[in-house]
């Protein structure tokens, strides 16, 4: 399990709010959707079965296997779809663009692939948020 230990902000029905500390790993992550960073740390929402209040300090874990799949589609999807379509531009370049250099048509049709999958992985993420299996929960009340 990834666990983090965090203070609860607000309280909904079945979630709430935890704000972590933010770590260095966190500038430029993908995960916008799952998480909110702020100067004070990151907001993340978790599932609350366990009811904790706002202003306890709670332990936060995240499945291992959600935790790769999502990182699986947010950075192995966009680099395959540039590596594949920077191949096949190569290849599409030498035969019916003569008159152009090859690596062009690989640049372009490559950066073209990457820029929609990261539109494709946004959509995704999006969708997914609502999903259980891949929220945080509160596992424990420390204070």
């Amino acid at each position: 399990m990834i666990e983090e230990t965090g203070k609860v902000t607000a309280v909904n029905d079945t979630t709430a709010k935890i704000l972590v500390q933010k770590r260095g790993a966190c500038e430029g992550c993908a995960a916008s959707g799952i998480c909110k960073p702020s100067e004070k740390g990151i907001e993340i929402e978790a599932l609350n079965p366990i009811h904790a209040k706002e202003g306890q300090i709670v332990k936060v874990s995240i499945r291992p296997q959600a935790y790769l799949k999502g990182t699986m589609i947010v950075y192995g999807f966009p680099l395959t779809a540039f590596v594949a379509c920077a191949i096949l531009g190569k290849n599409i370049g030498e035969k019916y663009f003569k008159e152009i250099s090859s690596d062009i048509v690989s640049a372009i049709l490559g950066f073209t692939a990457l820029i929609a999958s990261f539109l494709i992985v946004r959509a995704w993420s999006k969708k997914i948020e609502t999903k259980k299996e891949y929220k945080p929960v509160i596992d424990e009340i420390l204070e």
